[in-house]
């Protein structure tokens, strides 16, 4: 069966970290809410954030709602890894950590403490 609200594309060269990517998701977004995460690397991670932010670095998670019900999220899993130990996580917690953080901006949100605490109860949530 294919599942037209939810795809994961790998783009580098390490495995995909086994997260309940689909649950986090629906627990914040909705089953309805058609959403696509890409993996990528650094390269691809600076190109992207150039063209739409005018930003010269890599960035860890990038966001775009395309529609009121449809987004895609990128992570750049080597800058996850690099941020993991500062944050006190491990790469699979940054990781899942950043999925939340792009959802909940594809939700609306933006940065501050109502962000910081939705962050955290879905963290907790998903045991991240």
């Amino acid at each position: 069966m294919v599942d037209e609200t939810f795809s994961i594309r790998n783009m580098t060269k390490g495995k995909t970290p086994h997260l309940p990517f689909r649950d986090i998701k629906e627990a914040i977004l909705g089953k309805k809410y058609s959403l696509s995460l890409v993996l990528i690397g650094s390269q691809r991670g600076r190109s992207l954030n150039e063209k739409f932010r005018n930003k010269t670095t890599v960035p860890n998670v990038l966001s775009f709602p395309l529609e009121t019900t449809e987004g895609e999220i990128f992570i750049t899993p080597v800058r996850a890894r690099a941020q993991a130990k500062k944050f006190g996580k491990t790469e699979r917690q940054m990781i899942g950590y950043l999925f939340i953080h792009g959802l909940l901006h594809l939700k609306g949100m933006d940065h501050g403490s109502t962000m910081d605490k939705a962050e955290q109860r879905f963290c907790t949530q998903f045991q991240l």
